[in-house]
């Protein structure tokens, strides 16, 4: 029996079985609304492309319409279609929404890779072997099309162009995306990946795409990226301004989640056991000396929010006040970048801990600087703010030494873990 390397991960990556039970190896969702004129010749035009090109014959896969809720003849032509062309199945849904549709489909499929694209074929279908073929071999997990890359060919007009180049702006400004283009449809990803990865997707709409990117890319999962050639759809029925407001909403809400760590991605982290970051090599000097880099560049952009707080807080209170909020504020952000950056502890298990133990180690830190101040004003009755700054930043160096001595024996202790590989090898 098998047993997966940690509980709750995925298992290691691996080439995908091919013709394994006769199943399908791909299984391709074409989401569509009240599209009856232009289905038929869609599918059409697909089957034909996966029959003639597709490695593993014509039973290697399945291409899946998604009605979501048509009023018009969508869903008789999406009946038909399944009933005179094998490999084609309908499935209908009772509520509108891109992203409701795709997870519907792809959380019952029994296809080890999962693909969608739109109805209108704008992307070039030669696009799409290379789009699944990393997720086949085990290489990615999400692969994805992209019209933004340089290779690209993509004919549209400028407005389209502007939005599409902004959104993304937007994305890796607020979100720190890396992935080039989040709302091209062309997509897909491996079913053990989506069993894990669709359950923290909330939206059901058009922010489905990226919500699912930007959760994937955070967790540390594969995107593979395709240029592609794509032609605008001029009669798309697209509703630009109220799916780009959508997205808007859609960005502030998972960006205000990764900010307070609400969403779980530590059950995504490291999700395979081949990934060389989980593998501590033995005998390799540096371990301290990259803990105390870390430490010391994140103390520096510590001490200047410190600084910055102070001036802040010190135009309306005391000097004594003024201190106390900065050094609490900016306490509570150094122990969280510490947490993660420099000693390497992701995840939300033990984090109240941390920033409890976090705290004292501030009480510590608050002693040395108020106190060094109560010694500058029993020095000197009114002493310059200058005068005041050079001191809290002597008293602040101190209290870094004894802050990451603290954090490195008591807060964050090196604990050995026993590593699969290690296990399997003492056997």
């Amino acid at each position: 029996m098998r047993t997966d390397i940690c509980v709750g991960t995925l298992p290691a990556r691996e080439h995908l079985p091919v013709g394994a039970a006769g199943g399908p190896v791909l299984d391709v969702v074409v989401p569509v609304y009240n599209e009856e004129r232009d289905l038929e010749p869609c599918v059409r035009r697909l089957h034909d492309h996966l029959a003639r090109t597709f490695p593993y014959g014509p039973y290697g896969f399945r291409i899946t319409v998604a009605d979501n809720a048509s009023t018009d003849r969508t869903p008789e032509v999406a009946a038909r279609l399944a009933r005179e062309i094998t490999g084609v199945r309908h499935v209908r849904l009772d509520q509108k929404g891109r992203g409701r549709a795709l997870r519907t489909v792809w959380s019952a499929s029994d296809a080890p890779v999962l693909a969608y694209m739109d109805v209108d074929l704008s992307t070039d279908l030669n696009a799409l072997l290379p789009l699944v073929a990393p997720l086949i071999s085990g290489h990615s997990d999400l692969a994805i099309g992209s019209r933004l890359s340089r290779t690209s060919r993509v004919v549209r007009g400028p407005k389209r162009e502007f939005i599409s180049r902004a959104y993304n702006l937007i994305l890796k400004s607020s979100l720190a995306a890396r992935f080039s283009d989040a709302q091209c449809g062309f997509k897909a990803i491996r079913r053990d990946v989506a069993e894990r990865l669709l359950p923290m997707v909330e939206d059901t709409g058009w922010f489905f795409d990226t919500e699912m990117l930007v959760l994937a890319e955070r967790a540390g999962l594969r995107i593979h990226e395709v240029p592609v050639d794509w032609v605008d759809d001029p009669d798309s029925t697209v509703h630009i301004v109220r799916t780009a407001t959508d997205d808007l909403k859609g960005v502030w809400r998972v960006g205000r989640a990764l900010a307070v760590g609400a969403l779980p991605l530590d059950r995504l982290a490291r999700p395979f056991g081949d990934d060389p970051r989980d593998r501590r090599l033995s005998g390799v000097p540096g371990g301290l000396a990259r803990q105390l880099v870390g430490f010391c560049a994140i103390g520096a952009l510590s001490t200047l929010f410190y600084l910055a707080l102070y001036s802040l807080f010190r135009t309306g209170s005391g000097p004594q006040l003024a201190n106390a909020a900065a050094l609490l504020v900016s306490a509570v952000a150094n122990t969280a970048a510490n947490r993660r950056l420099t000693f390497g502890v992701r995840g939300r298990d033990r984090a109240m801990r941390h920033q409890a133990q976090g705290l004292v180690v501030f009480a510590i830190g608050l002693a040395l600087t108020s106190g060094s101040l109560a010694a500058l004003g029993a020095a000197n009755g009114t002493p310059a703010h200058s005068t005041e700054v050079a001191v809290l930043v002597a008293a602040n160096l101190a209290a870094t030494v004894l802050r990451f001595l603290l954090f490195r024996a008591w807060v964050f202790p090196d604990r050995p873990t026993s590593l699969p590989d290690q296990k399997d090898t003492a056997r």
